[in-house]
């Protein structure tokens, strides 16, 4: 019998893991507030960038798959790359997906604020992204979304499937009803049916909007890993979570193929009118062409208002899911002494890691305030883009740790150096790469985006971008530092070997003592 003390083991089926995964990534949501970017990168070639960012997504989803299987801990990318290349890169890539989490809830909580009042027809209020009712209604969400995230993992995945099946519902309608309306000629000026010259990448103007606008895309898939923090929650915590991970991926591209087509060949890629790259609506693509495409008749006023909601439930769901996966790093963290002992702490009834989730919640409401009213609330537009490093580093540092655990294995098993070595290493470089590439050239920015300056010669104008996305990550080794020395065991390489450790039926779960870590049956 599994002790209070542990998570909720068997909570999730495959099909709970994989509504998970898809909604963490928030489909409707990520399509709404960066697709617009992505066209304004790349132009009518962002179809062929929803395939070339599936591809390394696909590549580390397989890392995630395979080391999983071997040791299915909540902290994933924590543990592993621990294993793989000591405590100090372990520990970072830990912190990188709380930072990348925590940037990505002040968009999501104003997103879902927004999108509620947009569906009762307060669009005044609605339009003003830094509104104080906007404001206290988002902090709202973020309150009530950690609330279930304590309440249980069962409660959640209930919750997330009603929430996916009308995201999905509406996202194929829109798109169905946009490419029909352009196929039978009742589509706005700049429409044009599909053409295969929009999948072909050497019509891409140059390098830097190709890698920006892979970024991008990263950011739009980003999720799917949900599936796997949740591990030991699952019926079967070796195997149905990677392959939940794998299925999710595969989901979400269909699914962004279609919509990105549809609205591309409805709306054209111009930055006038309806034009996907219009500065008026870059950031909010669905909700500029709801009306276009549904018309203001009574049953496209219905729709319209489904579309509304299909936003604010994507952006609610992947808020709350965003929350599981964090808490659960931190939890992993704090019963390898990464973190100090509380994060550890498991409710006794809900069995779900209390702590590190209420944490989480107060930091998310601390940070989507600050950022409010930062730069006149346009520090949360730029964290979506600065999100793309921290995920680049530690889905990177997946990939790559798969492939250096398993390397023993690869003079005696060519399958295993193809599918353990080469395809999650290939989608690791590639992701960190484009965080590299991202971090250096956000350095410098225009003189009209939000900036921070030196107080001292040369006075340089350091870019938002790159203040959120890098200097939010460098802020995790002093914090490292200090860790280190008040609870020296992890930092110094004593508590997780530098090697795979052998499969066994057993998972690693914290004991009735918390100042203890033991290995303990977990079935």
């Amino acid at each position: 019998m599994t002790s209070p003390s542990t998570l909720k083991s068997g909570a999730l089926s495959l099909a709970s893991s994989v509504v998970i995964g898809v909604a963490s990534a928030g489909p409707a949501y990520s399509i709404t507030a960066t697709l617009g970017l992505v066209v304004a990168a790349v132009g009518l070639q962002s179809p062929i960038i929803v395939l070339l960012a599936f591809v390394p997504m696909l590549l580390v989803a397989i890392g995630y798959r395979d080391l999983n299987e071997v040791e299915p801990d909540p902290g994933t990318t924590f543990v592993w790359a621990t294993r793989a290349f000591g405590p100090f890169t372990g520990w970072m890539a830990g912190w990188a997906i709380v930072v990348s989490d925590l940037l990505v809830m002040a968009s999501l909580a104003q997103i879902s604020s927004q999108y509620t009042f947009h569906l009762f027809g307060a669009h005044g209020i609605g339009g003003d992204a830094t509104n104080v009712w906007v404001l206290l209604l988002g902090i709202v969400y973020l309150v009530v979304m950690t609330l279930v995230a304590v309440f249980g993992i069962d409660v959640s995945a209930r919750l997330q499937q009603w929430l996916l099946t009308i995201e999905f519902g509406m996202l194929v309608v829109f798109a169905v009803v946009a490419l029909a309306r352009v196929v039978i000629g009742n589509a706005p000026e700049g429409a044009s049916l599909p053409d295969w010259s929009w999948f072909n990448p050497f019509e891409i103007g140059s390098f830097s909007d190709f890698v920006t606008a892979m970024l991008l895309m990263v950011f739009i898939y980003w999720g799917w890993d949900s599936a796997v923090a949740v591990n030991q929650e699952t019926v079967d915590p070796r195997h149905t979570p990677g392959r939940a991970a794998v299925l999710s991926t595969i989901t979400l591209v269909a699914l962004y193929l279609l919509v990105t087509v549809a609205s591309q060949s409805f709306a054209g890629t111009g930055t006038e009118g309806l034009g996907l790259a219009n500065p008026d609506h870059v950031d909010d693509v669905l909700g500029a062409l709801g009306s276009a495409v549904f018309g203001d008749g009574a049953v496209g006023t219905v729709l319209v208002h489904l579309l509304f909601l299909m936003v604010l439930t994507s952006a609610a769901a992947s808020t709350q899911t965003t929350i599981l996966p964090t808490a659960r790093a931190t939890y992993s963290m704090a019963l390898h002494h990464a973190l100090p002992k509380a994060f550890g702490k498991i409710h006794p009834r809900f069995r779900t890691p209390s702590f590190s989730t209420i944490v989480f919640g107060a930091a998310s409401v601390v940070l989507y305030v600050a950022l409010n009213f930062a730069s006149g609330g346009r520090l949360i537009a730029q964290a979506v883009t600065a999100i793309g490093i921290s995920i680049g580093v530690y889905y990177g540092l997946t990939g790559l740790s798969c492939a250096w655990l398993y390397r023993d294995r690869f003079a005696s098993n060519p399958r295993a150096l193809v599918m353990k070595g080469i395809l999650p290493a290939a989608g690791g470089f590639m992701l960190l790469f484009a965080a590299g590439w991202t971090a250096v050239t956000s350095w410098w920015v225009e003189e009209d985006g939000s900036f921070w300056q030196l107080p001292f010669p040369p006075h340089w104008h350091i870019g938002a971008t790159f203040l959120l996305g890098v200097g939010t990550l460098l802020l995790g080794v002093p914090i490292y530092l200090v860790l280190a020395k008040v609870m020296p065991p992890f930092f110094q390489g004593e508590v997780l070997a530098r090697k795979l450790p052998e499969p066994t039926e057993d998972i690693i779960e914290a004991d009735a003592d918390p100042d203890n870590i033991e290995v303990l049956d977990g079935r």
